[in-house]
């Protein structure tokens, strides 16, 4: 029997146990997934947690809810893969053997990366907000604050989910609105891209919803230390920005199993072929998700579109074909404006998020580039979507392609 073993049983690897373990003969193939935490977290939530949007109950579920019956979950930490004998080694000492295996390990935060952003403020008036922890900390720490300089850093690229950090501003404007103290903070948006997102069109909307909101934009800012004692955060040209409540963005870096294995950069992400998902280095290895090195989003939407290419792109291989699967970069991101709202941007390797409708073109309902009450719902939703549709692998009626019907230059 031939074996397929997936490492992670985040949003991409739980995505592609459902849809192989729909597409090949049980008879003839066996599928196992590794991942040591049992619990699965609906990621995007996180961001609601800090404004009582969400508790930590409605963002975590058993990963082994939403692993098929017919595929082999194994809970253990990894120690090392061995690509060149085709096997794992798992920290208990058991070794599992593959004749394909998929990398889904994913990308964390590593706040040990800059100097002080764990010291004395670390989850006191330093905070950050992609992991459970850091948010319902943060929740916290807000229900009693009266105001002073909010400063959210990202501190260098890429990160998971990029328009996150844009989110997280734009609903704290919202919410101390709602509080009454929106006139007693100051908020500033520091980030080490030259502008407000990685793709330009998209970042002139989002600069203009910066400004509207009052929020100050900084850029190129390149973190270098953050020193809690005084509450500044400084950059390499030794520019410094104070703060009273920090809402950082640590540094995103792959497993560091990668990094024990030899098989990624510097950042531990794999390379991998941008078009057919197989691992530069190993033509039995396919990656997915945050573990790729794709110059593509870190978002659930890209490893969604990735799932249906790399499916494919498997099953052609087994049956002694060459991919025949080109991933484009396809992105699809609510951004959470506040207030009710929601933008929707579309987007793939080549192509700028464009005005237009989604995902019927010229019907929607969803508007691309414009801030509407259907496209907040359209987030919200999206919880349901997720734990229900997307993890289970079922089809959805969104191109795992980027469509340019409905869209306008």
């Amino acid at each position: 029997m031939k074996k397929i073993l997936i490492l992670g049983a985040g949003t991409a690897g739980t995505m592609m146990a459902n849809k192989l373990d729909r597409s090949l003969p049980s008879d003839q193939w066996s599928i196992t997934v590794v991942d040591q935490h049992r619990t699965h977290y609906y990621q995007p939530g996180f961001l609601f947690i800090p404004f009582g949007i969400y508790s930590q109950k409605d963002v975590e579920k058993p990963k082994r809810d939403f692993i098929p019956s017919g595929v082999k979950m194994v809970f253990s930490e990894i120690d090392v893969i061995e690509p060149d004998q085709n096997r794992v080694r798992l920290k208990d000492g058991v070794i599992l053997g593959y004749d394909f295996l998929i990398i889904a390990t994913g990308a964390r935060i590593h706040p040990g990366e800059t100097a002080g952003l764990q010291g004395a403020g670390w989850h006191k008036n330093v905070f950050d907000f992609y992991t459970v922890e850091g948010a319902v900390a943060l929740a916290r720490f807000l229900k009693y604050w009266e105001g002073g300089r909010l400063v959210l850093n990202v501190a260098e690229m890429p990160i998971k989910c990029p328009v996150a950090p844009l989110e997280f501003v734009f609903l704290a404007d919202w919410w101390l609105t709602e509080q009454g103290i929106r006139d007693k903070v100051e908020i500033e948006y520091v980030t080490p891209l030259p502008a407000a997102f990685t793709k330009p069109k998209a970042a002139e909307v989002l600069s203009t919803f910066l400004s509207d909101k009052n929020i100050r934009l900084t850029t190129d800012f390149d973190l270098a230390e953050v020193d809690a004692g005084r509450r500044v955060i400084s950059d390499y040209e030794d520019r410094e920005i104070n703060y009273d409540l920090l809402v950082t963005v640590p540094t995103n870096k792959g497993d560091e199993l990668i990094a024990r294995s030899q098989m990624g950069d510097e950042l531990n992400f794999v390379p991998t072929d941008r078009q057919t998902l197989v691992s530069k280095a190993h033509q039995n290895v396919f990656v997915i998700g945050d573990a790729t090195d794709l110059p593509s989003s870190k978002a659930g939407s890209v490893a969604h579109f990735e799932a249906d290419i790399l499916v494919d792109n498997l099953l052609s291989i087994i049956d002694g074909h060459e991919p025949r699967q080109h991933f484009d970069g396809h992105a699809n991101c609510y951004i959470e404006s506040g207030f009710g709202k929601g933008i929707l941007i579309d987007f793939n390797y080549e192509t700028e998020p464009l005005p237009g409708k989604f995902p019927l073109p010229g019907i929607g309902p969803f508007s691309l580039l414009e801030e509407t009450r259907m496209n907040h719902y359209g987030k919200m939703m999206f919880r349901w979507v997720y734990w229900n549709l997307l993890l289970k692998g079922a089809e959805l009626p969104i191109s795992s392609h980027m469509l340019m019907e409905g869209k306008r230059n």
